[in-house]
């Protein structure tokens, strides 16, 4: 297995493609400011519903320590891991932030899976966001908040693996068709101890929704 680590290398500033081929993941840092993320944090702890994520591992139903919030517009969807998940209605802040993350991302969202990991203990298993209610072709745009915590890529046919840290303030955007070839995941580290809160917004094809 290849390992490359992107961890300190290439300036933050720099807008640059992560993935080697097959697909396209730009990371941008201090897309918000320190005030400007702790001040969304706060609010979206305070103003949003937020509940333990239910998976099915190997036949069971297993209940997270990682907290999820799912946000979008009326008859926005979504199942992962088994579980059907119905949408809050946009906050004025999310839609303030959607718009900027069009922007950037050069595309229209109507959807935001939002992550709350208290510390190092909480993460992400590897996965592909390719869900079948997602629109394939539409990018996936995140923005973090909070600790800084390591993001893994890893190809689905080689196992090349790549690793970046996302950044308090950070942007990632995820283009087609890297959720084809790409899992990725959030590491699990005894040394956060701080809580950091990832929005991903994304397109719901509404052709699913039941």
């Amino acid at each position: 297995m290849k390992q490359t680590s992107l961890f300190e290398t290439i300036p933050s500033q720099y807008r640059q493609n992560y993935l080697p081929k097959d697909g396209s993941a730009y990371y941008h840092a201090e897309w918000m400011s320190g005030p400007d993320s702790a001040n969304l944090m706060n609010q979206l702890k305070n103003s949003l519903q937020w509940e333990a994520d239910q998976l099915f591992m190997f036949g069971k139903q297993v209940v997270t320590r990682r907290q999820v919030a799912w946000v979008g517009d009326a008859n926005c969807t979504y199942t992962y891991s088994g579980v059907k998940k119905h949408a809050q209605p946009w906050i004025p802040e999310l839609l303030a932030v959607k718009a900027q993350m069009e922007k950037l991302a050069q595309a229209e969202f109507n959807s935001c899976l939002l992550n709350l990991y208290h510390d190092g203990k909480d993460g992400m298993g590897w996965h592909s966001d390719n869900e079948k209610e997602l629109d394939a072709n539409s990018p996936i745009a995140s923005l973090s908040l909070g600790a800084t915590r390591k993001f893994a890529f890893r190809h689905k046919t080689d196992k090349t693996t790549i690793s970046l840290p996302l950044e308090n303030g950070s942007a990632l955007v995820m283009n087609a068709p890297t959720q084809q070839f790409w899992q990725h995941a959030l590491l699990k580290t005894t040394a956060i101890h701080t809580a950091r809160i990832n929005l991903t917004f994304r397109k719901i094809n509404h052709h699913y929704d039941n």
